[in-house]
């Protein structure tokens, strides 16, 4: 808030005095201003030698105005406290004392100050600490060079960087919204590697020193209690081993030689590992790195994507804000390539024409009657309605294609041939990689019809986009799941499980996963190798053909490749469970992704025209990965708190589910640790810890409400300012009329 005139300052004269005054005020206070026009620092910067006449040009700007009519008065408080400063020197007082205050905390290269100040700030810190006790001094100089070694430690950490050099130079070539992709990749590499690590230190680890007889440790082994002999039968097929084509399937499928390996739920059938001192309870340890790298993939991608919606927040904009942004500040200054230059202008243009088509769409919207509202209204259910069948269809698809592969892959393999053997296997991904390859093409084509702006087009077509992608694998899961609890004999009953099927249902399951990560890999190496590659070719070789010239070359849209890698990463999540080195699966392919994306942006494909901010790129990219693990937590926990676990196979055959482990571990603990449990646990603890959740969330949505209301008044601050400078320029121009006029 800017404090009340001083006492004693005259008021405003007449228009025709100002006019009078106006050539000394204005020469000597743009002078004295340099810019900074409308604050009241630059205001007493003026000569000394006209004190009386500042506070007219002060007083007729603009933003003094605004303020003065909604001002609160401080200058009692100032004569209470026996000061009564200049503005400029209380601002600069304050400015100082809240530097020094900081200085211990933080350093000095952090402030926006000029090198003259941020070497009086260190003058100022040198001084003080020569008063200070050794004690404290020791303090000071130790903080200091801890701080210097966290800063050489993150610059070298930086050199450690994966893909650091490709990812530059990608950057520098086609700016920092495809940088953006490949950044996300890396950060996947990353995620999943660390995902894998959990399970290989918490599971694989301690089986390994056993069975290698590495440690001093042995197996245990409970048999089972209460089940039926005929549900611990789990036959495993070995006429895999007969064809010479049957490594290949076993390799794409998951099953023969593979299927009774570390890579699946089936070969951990293990109630623990007695160590020497302690005994290990594997069932345990397998839950719990579930719920662990779950966890930990949702902090880290709330975490990474917390700075990119504070840029969003900042970055809601008006119109006419967003149209300067666009022209004054949109500019990637990271290209260096000349193409890329020519394509960020372009991007540019695009934007500014979608601004103003929206424009158009809005004034369009509001000149509407009440029968054309009624009637793009109608037309829309319509085609959400076609929308919801296409999206039926495939889902039906999927359902049907699964049933008939399940159902079928149990015939002998000596009935089939090669290739019909293997579209068996892969028909529930063929018929998912349709889906989603089909469903883009007929929403973008609908969308064109739902008369929406170009911005919320683009949005609400990557919304179905990703519903579509993310919910196929769902849809399989459910199915597979129907099938595994479908229950048509007394020994299915018996079981709780379609033993007969399904002996061991949590490795199919987890073979399925497989499939669907080999095959989508599968699926990108063929898209690059036989359609882009030629595709470049034959544009480039055969350019004076019009239907080359038409089909040109691919583009590389940053949309469809985030979903791709989303689609297996929720994969992954979903797969962990039932295939416990499936993270590592996915590290390498997202590892030869990378490179294979690399080379095909480099020599096949052009960057599209619309291009997206890094800031942004980075945030949608988080959000819909964050949709993913959502989804692939609903059917995770479905099948280990709802489906009974098998009993021929696995860690938790002396359970009925797997969520049994906690409640039977509980158990062991001594009585006051579970009253503890039971009571964190129960309705008594739910209710208030709920209405306290609720408090600190109304909280935080009233401290957000309070800084958008500072970031709205900052943004009324910025056009005062513009305000400002418009009229002083508007009466240097009279006042230099003025004086022509005299001088002629």
């Amino acid at each position: 808030m800017t404090s009340a005139p001083e006492p004693g300052i005259p008021a405003p004269g007449g228009k025709a005095g100002r006019r009078r005054q106006l050539p000394e005020r204005v020469s000597g206070g743009l002078s004295g201003a340099r810019g900074a026009v409308m604050s009241e620092s630059s205001i007493s910067a003026l000569p000394p030698g006209r004190p009386s006449r500042q506070p007219f040009i002060h007083q007729e700007l603009p933003s003094y105005r605004s303020i003065a009519r909604k001002r609160t008065t401080i200058l009692s408080r100032d004569k209470q406290s026996g000061t009564l400063l200049k503005p400029t020197d209380s601002y600069n007082f304050q400015l100082e004392g809240e530097l020094t205050e900081d200085l211990d905390s933080q350093s000095i290269r952090k402030y926006a100050l000029n090198i003259s100040e941020k070497r009086r700030l260190r003058d100022i810190q040198e001084t003080q600490m020569k008063y200070l006790s050794e004690w404290d001094q020791w303090k000071r100089y130790s903080s200091k060079s801890w701080k210097r070694f966290i800063e050489k430690a993150r610059e070298m950490t930086t050199h450690l960087e994966l893909w650091r050099e490709d990812i530059r130079s990608i950057e520098g070539k086609f700016g920092t919204g495809i940088q953006s992709y490949f950044s996300f990749l890396r950060f996947l590499v990353l995620l999943n590697l660390v995902i894998f690590l959990i399970i290989f230190m918490v599971v694989l680890l301690p089986v390994l020193l056993t069975r290698y007889k590495i440690t001093n440790s042995s197996f245990i082994l409970i048999p089972s209690q209460d089940v039926d002999i005929q549900c611990t039968v789990y036959p495993i097929s070995s006429s895999g081993l007969i064809y010479f084509y049957s490594y290949v399937i076993d390799l794409l499928s998951g099953t023969g030689f593979l299927e009774d390996t570390y890579l699946f739920y089936g070969h951990y059938t293990i109630d623990g590992v007695k160590f020497q001192n302690f005994t290990y309870d594997l069932p345990l340890a397998y839950l719990l790195s579930t719920i662990a790298y779950l966890a930990l993939s949702l902090v880290w991608i709330v975490k990474r994507s917390v700075e990119g919606f504070k840029i969003n927040l900042i970055r809601s904009e008006e119109h006419f804000q967003s149209y300067c942004n666009k022209v004054f500040a949109g500019w990637d200054f990271c290209i260096t390539n000349r193409s890329m230059a020519d394509l960020k202008h372009s991007s540019l243009r695009y934007e500014l024409r979608a601004d103003l088509e929206e424009e158009r769409i809005r004034q369009k919207i509001a000149e509407r009657t009440s029968e054309e509202t009624i009637r793009i209204y109608s037309l829309r259910l319509f085609l959400n309605c076609i929308v919801l069948a296409v999206l039926a269809a495939c889902f039906y698809a999927i359902y049907k294609a699964t049933i008939f592969s399940q159902e079928h892959m149990k015939k002998e393999i000596d009935k089939m041939v090669f290739g019909e053997n293997l579209l068996i296997l892969y028909l529930p991904s063929i018929v998912i990689t349709l889906a989603n390859f089909i469903t883009p093409i007929i929403f973008a084509k609908i969308i064109h019809y739902e008369d929406y702006s170009p911005g919320f087009e683009i949005r609400l077509t990557i919304l179905r986009c990703v519903f579509m992608r993310l919910a196929t694998i769902c849809v399989l899961v459910f199915t597979l799941g129907s099938k595994i609890t479908s229950c048509d004999n007394y020994l299915c009953e018996l079981c709780g499980y379609n033993q007969k099927l399904y002996p061991c249902w949590e490795t199919q399951v987890g073979q399925e996963m497989y499939k669907l990560m080999i095959f989508d890999l599968i699926i990108i190496l063929a898209v690059t190798l036989f359609v882009d590659f030629p595709r470049k070719i034959l544009v480039t070789y055969c350019s004076s053909w019009k239907l080359f010239q038409c089909w040109g070359e691919q583009e590389f849209a940053i949309p469809d490749n985030v979903l791709g890698i989303v689609y297996g990463q929720t994969i992954c999540w979903i797969g962990a469970f039932f295939s416990p080195l499936l993270p590592a699966i996915a590290t390498l392919k997202f590892i030869i992704i990378f490179y294979v994306k690399e080379i095909s942006l480099l020599y096949t494909c052009r960057p599209s025209p619309r291009q997206f901010r890094a800031s942004n790129s980075n945030f949608f990219f988080l959000l819909v990965l964050l949709i993913g693990l959502c989804l692939a937590i609903i059917p995770l926990t479905i099948s280990m708190a709802r489906i009974p676990s098998s009993k021929a196979c696995g860690p938790f055959t002396n359970f009925n589910t797997t969520w049994e482990v906690v409640p039977k571990t509980v158990s062991t603990f001594p009585n006051s640790l579970q009253t503890l449990v039971y009571g964190i646990t129960s309705e008594a603890f739910a209710v208030p810890f709920f209405m306290i959740i609720c408090l600190i969330m109304f909280y935080f949505i009233a401290l957000a409400g309070a800084h958008k209301r500072v970031v709205v008044q900052l943004r009324e601050q910025l056009n005062l300012e513009s305000r400002d400078k418009r009229y002083l320029i508007q009466k240097l121009t009279e006042a230099q009329r003025d004086l022509r006029n005299r001088l002629d």
